[in-house]
């Protein structure tokens, strides 16, 4: 009978065997060693070989997991450079703080997360004395993305440290009064410590690989030597299952980004219980990590385990660990030691002799609390590893119990990141396991108290010191703001011109701005071009041989297209993002450049293009992290609009990107109609942002811009329009009135709806005997934050008219607004407009059709808008209403 296992096909048939005798040599040794030894043992020799085989250099695939144990033994862990003693004193200072925080903030229910950090304190804490490189060193320092139900740590130790005050704890999320502390991560809200926010969840990770990526961009576009800098991403187990989380592992790897570490803490549990209950989540992110190319470091065991593994000659407790799932392995540490007897050591004969050789008490440290992850030496030893690999990024999965040192009501307990606050009597027991010096009496109040061991004691001259020598606080957000000079006017002043008789997009109009600016021999290197895959599709093509597209291997093929003028050329020193169809990967791109002035001290200019469709409705949760970390920059969604991008349907028909973007205070949101409003609006923002920003104006802002791909002829600006290109709103093209007593009204458009608006001028005047003024409504957004800012003032006292409100009053007639957006764009400022106010938009799903099918489908086309004026004169009975059924039956509506 044959080995049914041999006829299963496999890449090695295709390979000649230049000696089948030989191989089958080989075959028969493994066949013997599983029947004399067992396959356990024949396992391990075929690791053992294949771990020789790479260690000499031989290519070979690797393993995507293995044993569920320490990747360092303990005998190889290096030197600890530092006091233990001293270094858990302050970790202890550091837990109880953090946990008092979020309990005396209880009784106000503002909550808080105590276990997250419990769990994690000592991989925070020998980063911060050990590695974490500040920003008063050389270069940039390292960044650090801190798990965000974790900064009730990192508030305690900038407490302990002096940058923080009891008064800014006990105001732990809860800022309105001033001087209080954010609940996550929040640079926008506290901006001297915090550098990136990492709330949402999966954000972080994502952001970090990119952060390091763009790190690699400045030292090869020689912009800043970051080579000191090293990125750290501390994130949960739970989190790694956001598809963001993983989405750029493989670029991190591709890209030997060594300078990046992702510090997984592996408790084991999500916000409402075990994260893979069923199954193993280090050995999963072992095999997708090891997979996507990382070097990976398991920190999993304290040195408790070393008597067991020293006494499992068999190899059964290393197959025990490796079966059993998570959710047991949780249940084993709120157990007693005769069920872990049973069930963990009675599964096999030699895991049964080898629990006789343990006490009680060694099984119980074991179980309850040894782990890697909360042993200084373990997590030094496994940072050490990855500051040390070289040519790929690592990830250390440390092992840890969530909820350490809280108390059995709270260890390894489902419920335990729901619970905000310890009793005082727990907190008691918490005390006396951390040997703090805390007296009764500080507890007569009621409240817990916080600790500290006095200014000049011994711990905090070590942490200081130990900080002054890796550089400085940390975390820590810095800014040294050096305003750029002004780009030379020739490059706005082309768009000024108009096109003549060219058509030309507005789509067009940009790319040709930015290819104009990205020439200035002062800040020409500064811009960072991105785009997700999509250059071609913008006409942005001409950039890839005059700036080159990024890659840290440069080209090392010859392009398909090298004999053409426009090819595609990639370098080191390459200027443009172009990140294949990614746009979170492009976002995060953005948003690496978007802060670079505070992160590097180098002001970069980004601009993001993008189909319109795919911004804020796909990446807007990183629009809001953008506004968080303080970001500057253009972003661009280009084939704008729900019935201009012809033929591509409804999954590509943008109507409502500039309503969700209206939500974000530190978005900017222009719909311009011309040229030569692009130009004008990308000069102020490279002034607000970049150069001298106006008092009371933020410069911490981003602007939206929405440009289109159809065609038309660019007209040449006007005198004295700027002004209000840039706040919102501007008379275009006033109508010629017919006569005197001829009815009249005002026609407010934005983006390509302004040629909708010109067109039905004419048609009301030429067939209706009606004269239209026609607007350019550059951003109802602006127009909006105007308003409201008004409002704002008028209960402080303060008398300020909206700027809309002043720009038409006095115009005669109604106001009838149209874009290509859904009506809520523009209704944003209906309140603020004293004319009767009505409008017209792209509402509902978008559909395949030509550009006028389109639009008479949603009713906004020059004859629909010209039936609606007709109908608004109608209502305010200054056309018969009979004009009305006319024109519906004359433009076949």
């Amino acid at each position: 009978m044959t080995d049914p296992v041999a006829k299963l096909p496999s890449e090695l048939d295709q390979l000649p065997d230049r000696d089948p005798e030989e191989t089958a040599e080989w075959a028969d040794s493994l066949d013997a060693v599983t029947k004399a030894a067992g396959p356990h043992r024949a396992a391990y020799l075929m690791r053992r070989s294949l771990q020789h085989a790479e260690g000499a250099g031989i290519a070979l695939p690797k393993l995507l997991e293995t044993d569920y144990v320490n990747t360092i033994p303990t005998a190889a862990e290096p030197e600890f450079d530092g006091d233990l003693e001293m270094e858990s004193r302050i970790t202890a200072w550091n837990r109880w703080n953090a946990a008092a925080m979020v309990t005396r903030g209880a009784r106000y229910g503002v909550g808080g997360h105590i276990a997250t950090f419990a769990s994690a304190a000592w991989l925070y804490e020998t980063g911060f004395n050990h590695f974490f490189r500040g920003k008063e060193g050389d270069g940039s320092g390292d960044q650090i993305y801190v798990q965000g139900h974790a900064s009730p740590g990192v508030y305690a130790r900038a407490f302990l440290d002096g940058r923080l005050s009891e008064q800014q704890l006990d105001n732990f999320r809860q800022e309105s009064g001033g001087d209080g502390l954010p609940s996550y991560p929040h640079p926008r809200r506290l901006p001297w410590l915090w550098e990136f926010p990492t709330v949402s969840m999966g954000l972080g990770p994502l952001s970090a690989i990119y952060q390091a990526r763009f790190n690699r961009y400045l030292a090869n576009r020689n912009i800043k030597d970051t080579s000191n800098s090293h990125v750290w991403a501390f994130l949960g187990d739970g989190e790694m299952d956001e598809p963001e989380s993983t989405a750029a592992l493989a670029l991190a790897a591709r890209e030997q980004l060594d300078n990046l570490t992702f510090v997984i803490n592996c408790n084991l549990q999500r916000l409402d219980g075990p994260v893979r209950a069923n199954f193993r989540v280090v050995q999963e992110l072992e095999g997708a990590f090891r997979g996507a190319g990382w070097n990976v470091v398991k920190t999993l065991w304290g040195s408790a385990w070393d008597e067991l593994f020293q006494l499992d000659t068999t190899g059964a407790l290393v197959r025990r660990l490796r079966e059993v799932p998570d959710a047991q392995f949780q249940t084993y540490a709120t157990r007693d030691v005769a069920y872990i007897r049973e069930h963990f050591f009675g599964a096999e004969p030699a895991l049964v002799e080898l629990a006789k050789l343990l006490s009680d008490a060694k099984i119980a440290e074991c179980f309850y609390s040894s782990r890697g992850g909360h042993e200084a030496r373990k997590v030094y030893a496994a940072y050490r590893a990855a500051l040390a690999h070289k040519g790929a990024p690592t990830v250390i999965l440390a092992q840890t119990v969530k909820g350490y040192t809280l108390g059995k009501g709270f260890e390894s307990k489902n419920a335990n990141h729901q619970m905000k606050k310890l009793s005082i009597d727990e907190f008691k027991g918490m005390r006396e396991l951390l040997g703090l010096p805390i007296p009764d009496s500080a507890f007569d109040s009621g409240l817990v108290p916080y600790g500290h061991p006095g200014a000049d004691s011994p711990e905090v001259r070590y942490l200081q010191e130990r900080r002054a020598a890796l550089g400085g606080p940390a975390p820590a957000r810095r800014v040294h703001t050096v305003a750029l000079p002004e780009p030379e006017e020739r490059a706005f002043k082309a768009l000024y011109k108009g096109s003549g008789k060219q058509e030309m997009a507005t789509t067009m109009a940009f790319v040709r701005l930015v290819k104009d600016l990205m020439r200035d021999k002062q800040t020409g290197r500064r811009w960072v071009p991105i785009v997700p895959d999509e250059a071609r599709t913008f006409g942005m093509e001409s950039l890839f041989p005059s700036a080159g597209i990024y890659s840290p291997l440069g080209q090392t093929y010859e392009p398909v297209d090298r004999d053409q003028l426009m090819y595609y050329k990639e370098a080191k020193d390459g200027q443009i993002l172009n990140e294949g169809i990614t746009e979170a990967g492009a976002m995060a791109d953005f948003i690496a450049a978007a802060t670079s002035y505070a992160t590097h001290g180098e002001t970069m200019i980004p601009f993001y293009i993008f189909y319109s469709m795919f911004g804020w409705q796909r990446t807007g949760d990183q629009m809001w992290q953008l506004a968080d970390q303080l970001g500057k920059g253009f972003i661009v969604g280009a084939t704008a609009g729900r019935t201009t991008l012809t033929g591509e349907g409804l999954q590509h028909a943008d109507g409502h990107s500039h309503l969700i973007a209206s939500t974000n205070p530190a978005s900017l949101n222009y719909d311009p109609a011309f040229a030569y409003e692009i130009a004008v609006i990308v000069k102020d923002g490279l002034r607000r942002m970049y150069g001298q920003a106006a008092p009371g104006e933020d410069s911490n802002v981003f602007y939206y811009l929405t440009v289109y791909n159809e065609p038309k002829q660019q007209p040449a600006m006007p005198e004295g329009v700027e002004e209000g290109i840039v706040k919102g709103l501007y008379r275009f093209k006033e109508g010629a009135p017919a006569s005197a007593e001829a009815p009249r009204l005002q026609l407010l458009a934005s983006g390509t709806a302004i040629h909708w608006a010109l067109e039905a001028q004419q048609l009301l005047a030429a067939d209706w005997g009606v004269t239209a003024d026609v607007w350019s409504a550059t951003s109802w957004g602006e127009l909006r934050r105007d308003a409201l800012e008004c409002d704002e003032a008028l209960l402080r006292g303060e008398q300020r008219v909206p700027y809309v409100t002043q720009a038409l009053s006095g115009a005669p007639g109604p106001v009838l607004a149209v874009s290509d957006w859904m009506r809520a764009v523009p209704d944003q400022i209906s309140q603020w407009v004293e004319q009767d106010w009505s409008s017209l938009g792209t509402d509902g799903f978008g559909l395949s059709d030509t550009r006028d099918g389109a639009r008479r489908h949603f009713g906004v086309d020059p004859q629909s808008v010209t039936v609606a004026a007709l109908a608004q004169l109608a209502r305010r009975g200054e056309i018969p209403a009979s004009k009305v059924k006319e024109a519906r039956e004359k433009y076949g509506l």
